[in-house]
């Protein structure tokens, strides 16, 4: 018996494309994570929402390569089964498995000794709980429960509706009334803890640890949107009607925005973006009347039918003179014609919708719990990706009229801190201001900063010859190398004929181990006592040379393993008579190549090297396709064992904050600053330097032949310079301050990375040496590389294009000994 939990980042980001992959892997095995299939394994998904299960299913449809539609089954009140079905995930939710449902009546275990036992419904043979008892108790079978939002029916009930949840998740993983606690347990929630505690009583269990899934990886996917603007009053008054009009502006904004992106990028259907009416819970009617007037006035192209809501009462509504109909949660995503959506709460546990993205709440400070949780749903970025260089694609619009800046202070930090239903997100601002690319930058400036290297994090797990056939893949699609995988395929046989051949006796004893077992006849002489022995040859059977086959191609590539046997069978003599048997030796030649010593590495070095050199290749290319299809290839990119090489975004819109936040929720205007890449309209961009800052920003914008400057955004976006450095064992990235770029006599623009840190913090080295091997391996895209620190009041730096600095920083103990030595010098 085993129960586990997942703590994933819930549905804020998408959980079900992991989770597709999990069940795929589950019921036909992945040999990218070397898993076989279990052919017996059943899944009950199981929630305490119809709706949201739909939607879960609608998800995992979407995203599956490898089940079938047929393969979720919604349970309904006609199911009838001894057993479930192995290779199916079944959804189920608390009304079904409820007292009153019919898929429960009759069960034997739930009968109460009464006069008059319930009587299962005509035409039913078994109970739903029969049905879980059977499949539970075939030995062919292994059941997985897998609970949404699993830290809700954990905790201690406080209504009827609560306590009959919590009975009934209860008595799914630990049995009762005959029918045995579900084997595997899976959990999925933000917020496990509940989950975790309930699974620590749970007798005869092993519980797994905790999948959790890391905050920063997921805002670094792009899954998530970066920034959350917050619209409040200034002043004391009634602001509703002023903030619903800057809302309806900005749904008219961002509208026209995603229908020029869509333009840019040629994509048929643009992004049709929703605003969300939140009110209270008991709302005015003719309140939301008075904003849809609004919101009618204030754009007039929009269509009165364009309005829907999602109440409880499941009913048409009246808001002034205005007709709404209900629309179910789930279907609000891809129901277009909706733009105004009036809402309540969360409007539903683990709905979202990636197209709202602007938010209206008439909910009072004290409601602020509503307001977070609903803000939670909607962060998902609408194309799973984020947009490079776009902050205004790549945010969310909250509009609270009823708030001021000491009681947003509550908003800012739920939402920064996360739980509870809500992520933690990036950035928070609140009434901030878009800039635009600079106008007096030159397209010299811009050509010059997009060609600058910025670096990915490595991953672990990454298999070179799975990236080979990936890339091959992306390449053939966007024809710019035709027949691409025909072409890394025959590269890498080539690669494996040649270390065949030369290995061609260590090749041949390898090949006879896998057609041969060898073993020893032991015979007793029970009169004399005495033993001898005798050995024996015998040939291995299919399951053995299968097996050996299989261990191959886990780190060959299913794919490449697949061609290569094929192309071997074809060089067999009796090929052309039984090819059947020639694919039989060669499968046994592919067995035995997985013997060989050092091949894996040779095959890995080799699919490397052919991929980077393909990447390589076609970069320009690449880069004049969508963002879309170089968001594929940036991935493949980055799916190495070393950091690699991606080229920065032109960045087209940034939202900035103008005022900083005091403890107290007072604000004080930020000081603006010219001649930055990005600017508002008079051509100034807020921000907020330190002193060191200060001082490197003004010693910079006086050297001769400065232009612009460049303040590098601390996010893992497309156009933040990011440089890869080893703190401990794990690889993380540098995101440099500041950028600065200058023309030179001849014409050519010079860039320049100052990057100003304080030397006491722990990964001040570490940055450091980052720094000097991101200099020694691009010493040609940059003039100058330095770090600037303050030493007993005076400005240092050290030179990284020097090769006698780099050479220090890599063999230096600490960063104040770097900044303190002969190497380094007076910052001026």
């Amino acid at each position: 018996m085993g129960g586990g939990s997942i703590n994933m980042a819930d549905q804020w980001v998408n959980s079900l494309w992991p989770l597709t992959a999990v069940f795929e892997a589950l019921f036909h095995g992945d040999d990218y994570y070397e898993f076989d299939g279990d052919p017996g394994a059943v899944v009950i998904w199981f929630s305490d929402d119809p709706s949201l299960n739909e939607q879960t299913r609608f998800r995992l449809m979407e995203c599956a390569d490898r089940l079938r539609h047929t393969d979720l089954v919604v349970v309904g009140n006609s199911f009838n089964r001894a057993r479930f079905e192995t290779g199916k995930i079944y959804f189920l939710n608390t009304q079904k498995l409820g007292k009153k449902s019919l898929l429960v009546r009759g069960f034997d275990g739930d009968d109460d000794g009464g006069l008059f036992p319930e009587t299962r419904p005509d035409m039913r043979s078994y109970t739903i709980w029969d049905t879980i008892r059977n499949t539970i108790e075939d030995p062919a079978l292994t059941l997985y429960l897998v609970l949404d939002e699993a830290h809700r029916g954990m905790g201690t009930p406080t209504t009827a509706v609560q306590n009959e949840k919590s009975t009934l998740v209860k008595r799914l993983i630990n049995g009762d009334k005959g029918v045995p606690g579900t084997p595997i347990v899976l959990g999925i929630s933000a917020t496990v803890e509940r989950f975790n505690r309930a699974m620590e009583g749970a007798k005869g269990r092993i519980t797994l640890p905790n999948v959790e899934v890391d905050a920063t990886r997921v805002q670094d996917s792009g899954l998530l949107k970066d920034t959350i603007a917050l619209d409040i009053p200034d002043e004391a008054g009634q602001f509703d009607t002023v903030l619903v009009r800057r809302a309806t502006d900005k749904l008219k904004e961002s509208t026209a925005e995603w229908a020029a992106y869509a333009k840019q990028q040629e994509k048929p259907e643009p992004v049709v973006p929703l605003m969300v009416l939140q009110v209270p819970n008991a709302p005015n009617h003719n309140d939301i009347g008075r904003a849809l007037d609004t919101i009618f006035q204030q754009w007039g192209d929009l269509p009165e039918t364009c309005v829907a809501h999602v109440f409880g009462e499941h009913s048409t509504q009246t808001f002034g003179r205005y007709t709404v109909p209900y629309i179910s949660p789930e279907r609000v995503q891809d129901e277009t014609r909706v733009r105004i959506l009036i809402a309540k709460d969360a409007i539903s546990t683990g709905w979202d919708c990636p197209r709202a993205e602007v938010m209206v709440s008439f909910r009072r400070a004290v409601d602020r719990t509503h307001i977070t949780q609903l803000l939670g749903r909607m962060v998902r970025t609408p194309l799973a990706r984020r947009i490079p260089g776009n902050d205004r694609l790549n945010s969310v619009d909250c509009l609270l009229p009823f708030f001021d800046e000491e009681t947003v202070t509550a908003v800012v930090d739920a939402l920064m801190q996360g739980g509870s239903d809500v992520p933690p997100l990036g950035r928070i601002l609140i009434n901030p201001k878009e800039m635009r690319p600079n106008p007096a930058a030159t397209d010299a400036i811009w050509d010059k900063f997009v060609s600058l290297p910025s670096q990915t994090r490595p991953q672990r797990g990454a298999k070179p010859p799975i990236r080979l056939t990936a890339l091959a893949h992306e390449l053939a699609m966007d024809e710019l190398l035709p027949d691409a995988g025909q072409k890394a395929h025959a590269a890498m046989h080539k690669a494996l004929d040649a270390f065949l051949a030369s290995r061609a006796e260590e090749f041949a004893k390898n090949r006879d181990a896998v057609t041969t077992v060898e073993g020893r006849t032991v015979l007793a002489d029970l009169r004399t006592k005495q033993t001898d022995s005798k050995t024996f040859q015998a040939q291995t059977d299919d399951v053995v040379v299968q097996d050996a086959y299989r261990r191959t191609a886990r780190f060959l590539s299913p794919d490449i393993t697949r061609t290569y046997t094929e192309e071997l069978a074809k060089r067999k003599p009796e090929a052309e008579d039984d090819f059947e048997d020639a694919l039989i030796e060669a499968r046994e030649d592919i067995g035995a190549l997985g013997l060989m010593e050092n091949l894996p590495a040779y095959f890995d070095a080799e699919a490397k090297k052919l991929s980077d050199a393909w990447l390589a290749q076609y970069r320009e290319q690449i880069k004049q396709l969508p963002d879309d299809r170089q968001e594929a290839y940036r991935q493949i990119s980055a799916l190495s064992r070393e950091p690699q090489d991606i080229d920065l975004a032109r960045p087209v819109s940034w939202m900035e904050a103008t005022a900083a936040r005091e403890k107290d929720g007072t604000e004080t205007k930020l000081p603006t600053y010219p001649h930055h890449l990005l600017c508002d309209e008079t051509g100034l961009y807020p921000v907020e330097l330190n002193d060191l800052e200060k001082s490197v920003l003004k010693a910079e914008t006086q050297r001769d032949g400065f232009t612009f400057w460049y303040r590098n955004p601390n996010r893992p976006t497309q156009d933040s310079l990011g440089i890869a450095y080893v703190d401990g064992e794990e690889t993380k990235i540098l995101r440099p301050d500041f950028l600065f770029f200058a023309e030179l006599p001849d014409g050519t623009v010079a860039v320049d990375i100052v990057d100003p840190h304080s030397i006491h913090l722990t990964d001040a080295l570490p940055k450091l040496q980052g720094l000097a091997h991101y200099a020694e391996t691009h010493p040609h895209s940059y003039r100058r590389i330095e770090g600037v620190a303050e030493i007993r009041g005076r400005l240092r730096v050290l030179d990284m294009m020097r090769s006698e600095v780099r050479q220090a920083t890599k063999e230096a103990s600490s960063a104040r000994g770097l900044y303190e030595g002969a190497l380094a010098g007076d910052y001026r």
